[in-house]
């Protein structure tokens, strides 16, 4: 059985970035496993009809109980490593990050549970995201530290003794779900239908950046589960709002102008040609000759 680790900061990361994908592999067999670093403790509430004082109150359980019925309509299995949310850090300069949170740990005590895991499960590729986080939020930008950390460690017999037998994963990947030339796409299929593009202003103000477009190495084709990954995100109440902007440009649009999600590839022990439209293109050859 092929295997495929997703390590994500936040509940509704996993479905927010790379779903459609995950449903594609669940649907095709592979054991897929979503990481959530910590709990969104201290994220906003993003959605009008939730943002209540009893949300607000809770708002730790309830993304645990989003994030659960987001794992269910995905159909992975999603651990949590446990570290505490950063926040997102307002004001010129910035605050110092909160005491303990998970932004502000060293790198190598907060990899140690991600090795674990990777050692238990054995995925064959892991993704997460690039330097910048996606975006720079800190918890993000630290995943990305933590996952690139756990990755090269876990084959490592001399690095984290006691966290299990090594393991040596065969790809890694980041995530590349937001970026202009997808936006575009998005952008001109809506005028093209004669809709008001939510885009417009956005896309005026976003220098193009051909750097970027070339670092995307895989398209994994995944528009017939776009609908699954919409119900996936719909499941973090707390955090989309159904008629906000997110859900302004319909399904069958996203279907058309860009029916890929899309990854770069940044560490592969097996081979395989790029441009890629699969993540597991060399690693199948490789489980099936080696058995691994």
């Amino acid at each position: 059985m092929l295997r495929l680790m997703h390590v994500h900061a936040h509940p509704d990361d996993e479905s927010s970035k790379g779903a459609a994908t995950t449903a594609k592999y669940v649907a095709e067999g592979a054991d897929v496993h979503v990481v959530t670093c910590t709990g969104g403790e201290r994220g906003s509430v993003l959605n009008p009809r939730m943002d209540r004082p009893e949300v607000w109150e809770n708002i730790a359980e309830i993304r645990r109980r989003e994030m659960d019925a987001a794992r269910e309509i995905l159909g992975v299995t999603q651990h949590w490593l446990g570290f505490v949310d950063s926040g997102w850090p307002e004001g010129d300069p910035p605050p110092p990050l909160p005491d303990g949170c998970f932004a502000a740990l060293p790198v190598e005590d907060a990899a140690e549970p991600l090795v674990r895991l990777i050692r238990q499960i054995r995925p064959h590729v892991v993704t997460t995201y690039d330097e910048k986080g996606g975006y720079p939020h800190p918890d993000h930008i630290m995943c990305h530290r933590v996952a690139v950390e756990a990755f090269e460690a876990a084959a490592d017999p001399e690095r984290y003794p006691g966290a299990g037998e090594p393991w040596q994963p065969l790809k890694l990947y980041y995530h590349h779900s937001f970026h202009r030339d997808r936006t575009q796409a998005l952008h001109d299929e809506m005028i093209v239908r004669g809709l008001t593009s939510p885009y417009e202003e956005r896309l005026s103000s976003w220098r193009p950046d051909p750097e970027h477009a070339q670092r995307i190495t895989t398209r994994v084709p995944c528009a017939e589960y776009f609908p699954l990954r919409d119900r996936a995100l719909l499941a973090h109440a707390t955090q989309i709002d159904p008629e906000g902007a997110w859900f302004a440009c319909p399904l069958e649009v996203h279907q058309k102008a860009w029916p890929t999600e899309d990854y770069e590839l940044v560490r592969s022990y097996v081979d395989s040609e790029i441009p890629e439209d699969d993540l597991f293109a060399g690693v199948r050859e490789s489980v099936e000759t080696m058995g691994a």
